[in-house]
């Protein structure tokens, strides 16, 4: 039989669906359009006159490269811990608007892709494809590097610990998660005395220089004056991950304009960043939850 390439029509009929995967499994949109485009050149080369469900190759090869993308974000992640960079070591993941990843994050589930960051990159590759899209622990395990067996209790171990989210970082990267996402809804709807309870009493707020000619205001200490500054502010925002910590974006109509970094004190929002230099945002990564 002779060899048969896989035409650009056959692909686009299942491009939405590998997108879904990668979006599910990378929780980054231009993350995993990267990896459908990586996809698509791989299955262009090979032969697939003999594959005989085309749906679930294609799923295979997404999901192989998706699992190298993890492994090499968890290496620049531990490789990063003995930087100690000066500025925040935040990302954003470019030539994706923001708008657009967090329609497709609300599809997904806000909470869940929060929780998931815990999980290692087999885990959550393991989660999502059985959990998720229903694929065969059999078909899983040779992507994994597991046996059937042991690729069941990979996932299974995964999602316990979305399920109790007891593990070390998922609940506390949660709980940061939700209180911010609560910050900035506060803000919108100009809840006062909500916003005061949330931040530590000796909070900070700084500006970059971009951040302040934007009209993002200047550097503010305490949390009444900074509570006074954000009551009925802060439209078009949205609570993300970034680098793997909780932050906000600023994204009129899909438009990046602004990017807060925040930590805290306890349980308390204890000191805000507003990042708006082209060149720093430049080079931030943003995965929405």
């Amino acid at each position: 039989m002779e060899a048969a390439n896989l035409s650009t029509e056959r692909f686009e009929e299942h491009r939405g669906h590998l997108r879904a995967v990668a979006y599910r499994i990378l929780g980054s949109l231009s993350e995993a359009e990267d990896a459908v485009q990586e996809a698509w050149i791989k299955a262009a080369r090979a032969d697939v006159s003999e594959v005989e469900n085309l749906a679930g190759w294609l799923t295979t090869v997404v999901s192989r490269l998706c699992l190298d993308l993890l492994r090499s974000r968890k290496s620049r992640r531990e490789d990063s811990l003995d930087e100690r960079p000066s500025e925040p070591a935040v990302r954003l993941f470019r030539r994706t608007d923001p708008e657009a990843e967090m329609v497709m994050a609300d599809s997904v589930g806000l909470a869940l892709l929060v929780v998931m960051e815990a999980l290692s990159p087999v885990e959550r590759l393991a989660f999502v494809l059985h959990d998720l899209f229903a694929v065969p622990f059999a078909d899983i395990a040779p992507i994994v590097g597991r046996s059937p067996e042991t690729t069941q209790r990979i996932a299974s171990r995964a999602r316990r610990r979305v399920r109790d989210q007891s593990e070390p970082g998922g609940a506390d990267r949660l709980r940061r998660f939700r209180a911010v996402d609560a910050f900035m809804r506060a803000a919108r709807d100009g809840e006062f005395e909500t916003l005061l309870s949330m931040l530590d009493p000796d909070a900070s707020y700084r500006p970059d220089e971009a951040a302040r000619l934007l009209g993002a205001g200047s550097e503010m200490f305490g949390a009444r004056t900074i509570a006074e500054e954000f009551s009925g502010a802060g439209h078009w925002t949205r609570a993300v991950l970034l680098d793997g910590e909780v932050g906000v974006v600023l994204a009129p109509r899909g438009k990046l304009r602004l990017v807060l970094t925040l930590s805290f004190k306890d349980e308390k929002i204890a000191a805000i960043e507003a990042v708006a230099e082209p060149g720093r945002l430049a080079a931030l990564e943003l995965r929405v939850p």
